[in-house]
C-alpha cells in the first residue's frame, strides 16, 4: 500500500480485546505483574491499558448488541486450548523470568532452551496464554 488513499489504516492503532471474569484480579495481574500503565477506565467493567507500546481493552463477558448480534464476548472455556497469544521478545529470559515469577506470574515452565531461542510460558488470571522468548541469533 504506497498511496494514502488507499490505506484504510492511516494513522491508526491495533488495540487487543481481551475477555476477564473479573475486572479488579486482571488490573492487578496488568499493572502490577505486567508493568501496563492505565489509559481508561470506564464503566466497571472495562479497562483501557497500554502495554509495550500496544492497546488491551480488558472488558467482562457480555452478550450480543446491535452491531454484533450473533456475538458473545466470553473468557477461555479451556486454558490449555489456545486460539490466541502473545509472544513478548526479551532481552534476558531468565532475568524476565526471575521478575515476574516474583512480581506473582505464574509460569507453565521455568525457561526452556530450544536452539538459539530460551523462551518460557505464562497465563494472565483467565488462561490468555503469554510468552516471553529471547533469541540468540
Amino acid at each position: 500500500m504506497n498511496d494514502n488513499q488507499d490505506n484504510p489504516f492511516e494513522d491508526s492503532a491495533l488495540t487487543t480485546i481481551l475477555v476477564v471474569s473479573d475486572i479488579d484480579k486482571s488490573k492487578a495481574f496488568y499493572v502490577d505483574v505486567l508493568g501496563a500503565n492505565i489509559f481508561r477506565e470506564y464503566g466497571g467493567d472495562s479497562l483501557v491499558l497500554e502495554f509495550l507500546e500496544n492497546w488491551l481493552l480488558l472488558v467482562t463477558p457480555g452478550g450480543p448488541t446491535e452491531d454484533k448480534q450473533d456475538t458473545h464476548f466470553v473468557i477461555p472455556p479451556n486454558k490449555d486450548r489456545v486460539s490466541h497469544s502473545y509472544t513478548i521478545r526479551v532481552k534476558d529470559c531468565n532475568k524476565s523470568y526471575e521478575i515476574l515469577k516474583d512480581r506473582g506470574a505464574e509460569f507453565i515452565t521455568p525457561p526452556v532452551i530450544r536452539g538459539a531461542e530460551t523462551r518460557c510460558f505464562f497465563r494472565d488470571p483467565d488462561g490468555h496464554l503469554f510468552e516471553i522468548s529471547e533469541y540468540r541469533g
